[in-house]
């Protein structure tokens, strides 16, 4: 049975409520039908598409036309969850106007129900002027993964004092700027808490901690599909990579041994017409 669909309205009832958000990142349209028949609140196309899918060594590669083409998937998969688009670096970061009408694509072309930017006080205007033209927005602060060389890697964030403060202050401008939620990645437990204890739009933590109002993790990641990167934070649900190998590999036994395929998996033909297909072809 279809659900009901979620909209930004339930996500700031959840909160209100104390009952946890779900958020799963996913690029194609089997993974999205697979989640959308589960009560998971939202499915984010996430720019570290580059990385599981495309192969890229991070996410700066990915392209507005590479984002909007995995985000169609998603949506044509996707009746019930919430879709949020990731908006790839420097479509965003350049120009307002030109972030207003990258961001209006995600809606208009992708089918998207909103968008999300990465960065803190220094995206406030940029956020500011998406949301005026009537595009929903959902920040994210702490590792972002767009600007990890100028963070100097992958490095949990709000360590000092002073970061934990600049965080705080961050949130409150994207909160002010009108986000209506804002993910929280690989920052102290005790940071996050603090700051979904300030705002009245929920936060979505990955490597967070618990008291976050929601949680995000990586299909593949939940999963086991893929290792190349393999965060503290992430927590494996199923070892269906594994699974995989083995089947693939029982696969190209099966066939190198003449196993595969077998009675079963293969068309017949009625025994006349083959009798008379096979006396024409002796006659040639």
């Amino acid at each position: 049975m279809r659900r009901k669909k979620v909209t930004i309205l339930d996500i700031q009832k959840r909160k209100q409520s104390k009952t946890p958000i779900t958020m799963i990142t996913a690029y194609d349209f089997t993974a999205a039908l697979l989640i959308d028949q589960t009560e998971t609140d939202i499915i984010l196309v996430g720019d570290s598409l580059g990385m599981v899918m495309l192969g890229y060594p991070g996410t700066t590669e990915v392209t507005m036309d590479e984002m909007l083409h995995h985000c169609k998937a998603v949506a044509r998969g996707t009746t019930g969850a919430f879709l949020v688009g990731d908006m790839p670096f420097m479509s965003y970061q350049a120009d307002v106007t030109e972030a207003m009408r990258n961001a209006g694509r995600f809606l208009k072309e992708a089918g998207m129900d909103c968008v999300k930017l990465e960065g803190g006080r220094e995206m406030a205007d940029t956020v500011r002027a998406i949301v005026r033209a009537g595009i929903p927005v959902m920040g994210h602060i702490g590792l972002t993964p767009q600007t990890v060389s100028q963070l100097g890697g992958y490095r949990i964030q709000g360590k000092t004092a002073a970061a934990a403060l600049s965080l705080v202050k961050d949130a409150m401008a994207l909160q002010d700027a009108g986000c209506f939620a804002i993910v929280l990645e690989a920052i102290p437990a005790t940071v996050a808490a603090l700051i979904t204890k300030r705002l009245i739009i929920p936060t979505i933590g990955i490597g967070a901690g618990v008291e976050c109002d929601g949680q995000v993790l990586v299909y593949h990641d939940l999963l086991g599909l893929y290792d190349r990167l393999q965060p503290r934070f992430v927590k494996d649900y199923g070892q269906i990579g594994e699974a995989i190998k083995t089947a693939v590999q029982t696969y190209t036994e099966e066939v190198r041994q003449r196993q595969f395929p077998a009675e079963e998996h293969t068309y017949p033909m009625n025994d006349e017409e083959e009798a008379a297909f096979m006396t024409a072809m002796a006659g040639r």
